[in-house]
Formats: C-alpha cells, structure tokens, sequence
C-alpha cells in the first residue's frame, strides 16, 4: 500500500477523541475500580503507566490534574477489562476477584499478572481475551 493510501485509510477512520473532562471523569473511575480490585499502590501506578507515587497520591485524593494521551488510553482500556468481566462473571461476589485468578487460557497467569508487566500491549492482551470470551 502506499503511502497516499494510508493516509486516506487513515482518513476514514472515526476516532473518538476522550476529552479533558472525559479523562478527569475517567480518572477518578478508575481510583474507584483499583479499591474494588483492592490494587496495592505499586499495581495501580505499574497499570497506569508507572505513574509516579505522588500523582497516585494526588487521585486518591481527588485530585486530577492533566492527562496525556498514553494514560487516556490505558484507562478506556482497563474499563473495557471491567466491562468485559462484568460481562463473563455473573456473581458480583466474584467479579472484583476475578483479575487475580490464575486462567489457563492466560498460561496459568492471572490477568493480573499479565497486566503488571507493564506495557499497553499487555492490557490489551486481557481486553482481547475478554472479548474474545465474549463473543464466543
């Protein structure tokens, strides 16, 4: 393909941008979801991104400052690991719990596990799953 068909590819594309407001919103949503999770504070900033100790520190308490794209992106991505296990645990009992259970079809792994290696792609190796569970 060449280059002037990528960008027109690209072109067509419908990209839906989060904005400040959204990114705040989302912020404090996903502090919400690490409690429900019961994340320690290293998991959480290791999910997002290595955050440092004090902007964690700053979003427990409520204060969200700016949020660049990369972070943006891994919190819509840990929400659709949340809708995702909401849509493949029925007992809400178990649903929180369910990041740290060890999966055969993650290699034994728990999607926590694989999610803590650090990287994007390794959030969305749990989100395909996921969805993959739930289209089956």
């Amino acid at each position: 393909m060449q280059f002037a068909q990528v960008l027109k590819t690209e072109a067509k594309l419908h990209i839906n941008l989060i904005t400040d407001a959204e990114a705040s919103a989302l912020a404090r949503t996903t502090v919400q979801l690490f409690r429900k999770w019961e994340l320690s504070n290293a998991e959480a900033r290791t999910l997002l991104g290595d955050m440092s100790s004090r902007t964690w520190s700053r979003w427990k308490s409520g204060k969200i400052g700016k949020i660049d794209r990369d972070l943006r992106a891994r919190m819509a991505i840990l929400m659709g690991i949340h809708k995702g296990i909401r849509h493949l645990v029925v007992d809400p009992s178990r649903e929180y719990r369910w990041i740290r259970k060890p999966n055969s079809f993650l290699g034994g792994a728990s999607a926590l596990d694989v999610m803590m290696r650090g990287e994007m792609v390794h959030l969305l190796a749990v989100r395909e799953y996921l969805d993959a569970e739930r289209s089956a």
